[in-house]
């Protein structure tokens, strides 16, 4: 595909990270409706979610740094980049600092956990889906060979060299598929929040973490870089734990009960 937006005399501009930064920036515009479509502050929410980002990207490069001083002295410039860690570790390490951060804000802002959820999570399902695309034509994250039509070839030398995806084999794209996927909740969400159809606060949240869990974790099965961590002895990957982790969370927030009401 096209793994290289363009080129600057040394300094490369991958499409993945141009795709990357947009979905940030397109979350974070998306956010200011959707904190009005559930009665929030526009304002409070921007803000939640900027600090989250800037932690997640802050404390994985340092976690990356920790780990890898002797890259970090040869290369300096790679730690300014959104993507690309050697160790999916450091990406989780971020994200948890980061979720962390973002309550004790909300918690101090006096923002409710299960709205602010609701309003942030079309947000998210909006980022997910621009950054696969921007993962399909970088080549990150591939999928696993297959015979069907609509199969890619991945052809570049730095598609290889980035992201180590197999050149001239036709591979499953994966992540369309789950670009898709993000795309169709997305709508489904946003038809929730305009037509009100929900009944309690965190129900929005409980869609997207039920379905996009259900999704992502057979979604894994077809994805065939060397980024999935396994556990339990191969039987699931990281990703799938997750998921299976936000399946259950989904659930919990559609099936626990509504307040009484008020005699």
């Amino acid at each position: 595909m096209y793994p290289l937006l363009f080129h600057v005399g040394h300094i490369a501009i991958p499409t993945y990270g141009v795709c990357t930064a947009l979905a940030l920036v397109a979350a974070l515009a998306f956010s200011l409706r959707t904190a009005k479509w559930t009665g929030l502050r526009a304002d409070k929410v921007w803000n939640l979610e900027v600090i989250a980002i800037l932690t997640a990207i802050i404390t994985a490069r340092l976690l990356l740094i920790f780990g890898h001083p002797w890259l970090y002295r040869a290369h300096p410039f790679w730690f300014l980049g959104l993507i690309t860690l050697p160790n999916v570790w450091y990406a989780m390490g971020g994200l948890a600092i980061a979720i962390l951060v973002s309550v004790l804000y909300g918690l101090s802002e006096k923002l409710p956990l299960l709205k602010t959820m609701d309003a942030t999570v079309p947000a998210a399902a909006l980022a997910f889906c621009i950054n696969r695309i921007g993962a399909f034509c970088g080549g990150s994250a591939w999928g696993t060979p297959t015979r069907l039509p609509w199969g890619v070839k991945y052809r570049s030398p730095v598609a290889y060299l980035w992201y180590r995806v197999p050149l001239g084999i036709r591979l499953h794209p994966v992540q369309l598929y789950d670009a898709a996927v993000s795309l169709g909740i997305l709508i489904l969400l946003v038809w929730m929040l305009r037509r009100r159809v929900t009944r309690r606060a965190g129900e929005i949240a409980g869609t997207w973490l039920f379905l996009y869990g259900l999704s992502r974790y057979f979604l894994e099965f077809l994805r065939g870089d060397p980024a999935r961590v396994p556990l339990l002895n191969g039987a699931v990957t990281l990703a799938q734990a997750m998921a299976v982790c936000a399946v259950i969370l989904g659930g919990a927030l559609w099936l626990r009960r509504a307040p009484e009401p008020e005699p």
